[in-house]
């Protein structure tokens, strides 16, 4: 018989999708819900501000999903965490009602100083992981674990392509910071890497004017520049095999590496990024990760030389099998 799954997360891009497959080739059975009532901007936003102005709205959502809570047994219930989740301590407290039997898993992949909230969260849990190292240092219950890369990633790592439409890509939600350092990085890139694609998304319209009423970064950034639709799976696997190298920004105050990091990894693609913890991780290669600190070094190995392969152990351990592995073992 098959071991049963209760997974809440956040419904961003493919991901959702992705985990329920590897985990159901690791053998479970699996009922995925979003962590909120809706992936509508409004209520994302209103969520991040003061959820309980929809209080009503996300107790009736929160009721359907107890449906099937209260009609099935599971092994295991895993919460990946976000600045989306929804749920109350009390709503987590009436799913381990239901299920007592079940192991309960975390993890968490914001930074608690983006996320405060999720800490009152994590006395619910047997185990509680994070992609941040200094929230693991300050909080003995966490355990480190980086993100991960998926098959489609690892596809197109395995096809080792070698001509290029782009000489680089960056495909992201433009928070603030996120944004400036972008912008900063194609503009000084221009004259080596001409072959530009940047696809900047903000989950809705009304979020994009308040950002740009409210962050200085955004404050000149033209309504044009922006998408508001995230690019299909096909697009994105197209751009990200005919770019050369990759572009990233860690969001403030965030030191753990971003998924477009691991992506780049699982792609075998050369990345440029902001996070300067990336050079501590076993899979750095001079030749494969430019640190960017504002400047750009052209004689440095990572322009010079071409990427340099990563040894196989080390590249498998970042894949999401792995990571499922780890997360429930």
């Amino acid at each position: 018989m098959k071991r049963k799954l209760l997974l809440i997360m956040p419904n961003f891009f493919d991901y959702p999708q992705a985990i329920c497959e590897e985990l159901e080739n690791m053998g479970y059975e699996v009922d995925c819900f979003d962590d909120r009532p809706s992936t509508n901007g409004m209520v994302k936003a209103i969520i991040r501000v003061n959820k309980n102005l929809i209080g009503q709205y996300i107790n009736r959502y929160f009721e359907k999903v107890m449906k099937t809570v209260r009609a099935k047994k599971y092994d295991v219930v895993f919460l990946i965490s976000g600045q989306s989740l929804s749920f109350s301590e009390d709503m987590i407290q009436q799913i381990k009602d239901e299920q007592p039997q079940a192991k309960y898993v975390l993890y968490q992949w914001d930074s608690l100083k983006n996320f405060p909230y999720i800490e009152k969260i994590e006395p619910y849990f047997d185990k509680c992981y994070s992609f941040d190292k200094n929230d693991v240092a300050t909080h003995e219950n966490l355990k480190f674990l980086p993100l991960f890369y998926t098959r489609r990633y690892e596809n197109i790592g395995n096809r080792k392509k070698r001509e290029f439409q782009y000489d680089f890509c960056f495909v992201g939600t433009a928070h603030p910071k996120k944004y400036k350092f972008i912008q900063m990085m194609t503009r000084q890139l221009k004259e080596v890497y001409p072959n530009q694609f940047v696809y900047y998304f903000f989950p809705s319209r009304i979020v994009f004017f308040y950002r740009k009423v409210m962050n200085p970064e955004l404050r000149h950034a033209h309504y044009s520049e922006f998408h508001f639709d995230p690019l299909a799976g096909k697009e994105m696997d197209r751009v990200f095999e005919d770019s050369k190298c990759v572009l990233d920004s860690a969001q403030a105050g965030q030191i753990g590496l971003t998924i477009r990091v691991l992506e780049a990894l699982g792609a075998k693609k050369k990345l440029i990024t902001t996070n300067e913890d990336v050079v501590n991780y076993d899979f750095y290669r001079e030749e494969n990760i430019y640190v960017y600190n504002g400047t750009f070094d052209y004689t440095s190995k990572f322009f010079k030389d071409p990427y340099r392969e990563v040894d196989p152990s080390i590249y498998e351990q970042y894949s999401l099998r792995n990571w499922l592995t780890e997360i429930l073992k």
